[in-house]
């Protein structure tokens, strides 16, 4: 064998090892994969009608593409590419989440106005939940007791009960919510106001707002930075994307993202936030030791879901 055949070896054995980012491009039913060493994209692909939200299986064995108008689940191999399943009884899943005990698997019928709650093993229907209107995104309880849900035609957040499984408590939160997310401490729900620019602070417990938080313009949706303090909002009208320091319950810093700034995943070492941007078929990689964009990558229409695998922790 020679030495330029083992070094061909050498680099594919590495490129096997890249990590993948998955994008969905919800307006054309499309996932773009990009190597996240390169920067660059490695495939484009047809997955389903309107994919907008993904998420691991519990067991890491494959990502979850929901599918909002195909109205079915993919069960995807982020580092081939191959399509593993398509569970097709599934009624338009537009956000979709696992309750921190695996128990139950609930997806969000936005187009449809009702909440699912599935058995999370084998993925059949438990119960229905009739909501009006639009239920957008979702949080757990750390206790995996209630999910809370905003509704965004109807300005409200609701709590269901996932051990009496029926409506604990519905609250108006303000006009057009989206994001909604449990801080580390467990204490507290803030909830994105597109309509308001603005976070909504949530005592769960009390089903109270306790402050409102100023933003940017088209304050959408959250991830955490991963050091169980702070928390990105995608600002996605402004875009901007500020960072919420969840202990004083202020905004501490905000930094230009272009073209909607939409879901967002934060990489383990706590380096790099990528960003979809809904409006110009781009993702965009923010340096996080300067809080600027240093990349821009091609992708498909209107993306919006984007995962990779090593990323921060998600509080």
């Amino acid at each position: 064998m020679t030495v330029l055949t083992l070094f061909s070896l050498a680099v594919l054995a590495c490129r096997a090892e890249a990590e993948v980012v998955v994008v969905l491009n919800s307006g054309e039913g499309t996932i773009t994969r990009i190597d996240r060493q390169t920067y660059q994209p490695m495939d484009h692909f047809y997955v389903g009608r309107e994919p907008h939200h993904l998420m691991s299986l519990p067991d890491n064995s494959a990502l979850i593409v929901a599918n909002a108008v195909s109205n079915d689940l993919v069960f995807l191999n982020p580092k081939t590419g191959d399509i593993l399943r398509r569970l097709t009884r599934i009624s338009d899943p537009y956000q979709i989440g696992f309750s921190p005990d695996k128990h139950w698997f609930v997806a969000n019928s936005l187009r449809l106005d009702r909440v699912d709650v599935y058995d999370a093993h084998d993925f059949h229907l438990v119960k229905r939940f009739e909501l009006a209107s639009m239920p957008s995104h979702m949080a757990f309880s750390p206790d995996s007791s209630t999910v809370f849900v905003t509704l965004q035609g109807s300005d409200q957040l609701a709590a269901i009960d996932l051990h009496a499984l029926k409506v604990k408590w519905i609250i108006p939160i303000g006009k057009t919510p989206a994001g909604v997310i449990l801080t580390p401490d467990g204490k507290h729900l803030l909830v994105g106001i597109m309509g308001l620019n603005e976070v909504a602070v949530v005592d769960y417990k009390t089903a109270q707002i306790i402050k409102h938080i100023p933003a940017g313009k088209g304050t959408h949706n959250f991830m955490p930075e991963g050091d169980g303090r702070h928390i990105f909002v995608g600002n996605r009208s402004g875009d901007t994307v500020s960072i919420i320091d969840t202990q004083t319950l202020t905004i501490t810093k905000t930094f230009p993202v272009p073209g909607g700034p939409d879901d967002m995943e934060v990489s383990a070492d706590g380096k790099e936030l990528w960003i979809t941007n809904r409006w110009i078929r781009q993702v965009s990689v923010v340096d996080l030791s300067t809080d600027k964009v240093v990349r821009t990558i091609p992708v498909g229409k209107s993306p919006h879901g984007i995962f990779f695998e090593h990323h921060a922790a998600r509080q």
